[in-house]
């Protein structure tokens, strides 16, 4: 491993350190009227690589939606395709880039490589995937606790919304255009 990489991972950690602590995960039926506490605090910078080793990092200057996979989740295996139909719809909002982290890898698991996975579900070409480390570095900075996970963060980088479980195009919309107010 080199200097730079132990520097990123050291950072990553220490933000979800401080981003876990106060960190709660949000769910999709969760009562609306509890606020989530981790919604306008910055969200931890992502650096890591790619299924081919490309560099994916997540930086601020653009709003951007974080979506945490796992290939075994049966609800992940769900919402993927909502995802790649969302992504053909015209729905998604012009100035949002989408992040997948593929995370929880498990080699038993029938669908395994998630690269393959997801190659076969067709994702996006223009939605970078970032592999997650072995103990889910990634994840546990963004206070992952459910798959499907996601997380919206606005330009500046703060977090707008986050959502754990499945949720139809139409309602992330919704949520991504309210948040951003589209």
């Amino acid at each position: 491993m080199n200097k730079i990489t132990a520097i990123a991972i050291g950072a990553v950690a220490v933000l979800a350190a401080i981003f876990g602590v106060v960190a709660f995960t949000a769910s999709s039926d969760q009562d609306a009227s509890v606020e989530d506490p981790a919604v306008g605090m910055t969200a931890p910078v992502l650096q890591g690589f790619g299924f081919l080793g490309n560099e994916v990092t997540t930086t601020p200057g653009t709003p951007m939606l974080v979506v945490f996979l796992a290939h075994w989740c049966p609800h992940c295996q769900a919402e993927v395709p909502v995802l790649v139909r969302w992504s053909q719809s015209g729905l998604v909002p012009e100035n949002l880039d989408v992040i997948a982290v593929a995370t929880g890898t498990d080699e038993t698991a029938p669908n395994y490589p998630p690269s393959v996975w997801l190659a076969n579900e067709k994702w996006p070409s223009l939605w970078p995937v970032l592999v997650d480390t072995k103990d889910q570095v990634a994840g546990n900075s963004f206070g992952l606790s459910g798959f499907p996970f996601m997380t919206l963060i606005d330009a500046d980088g703060k977090v707008l919304w986050r959502n754990s479980g499945e949720i139809t195009a139409e309602e992330l919309t919704d949520k991504i255009n309210a948040a951003l107010g589209n």
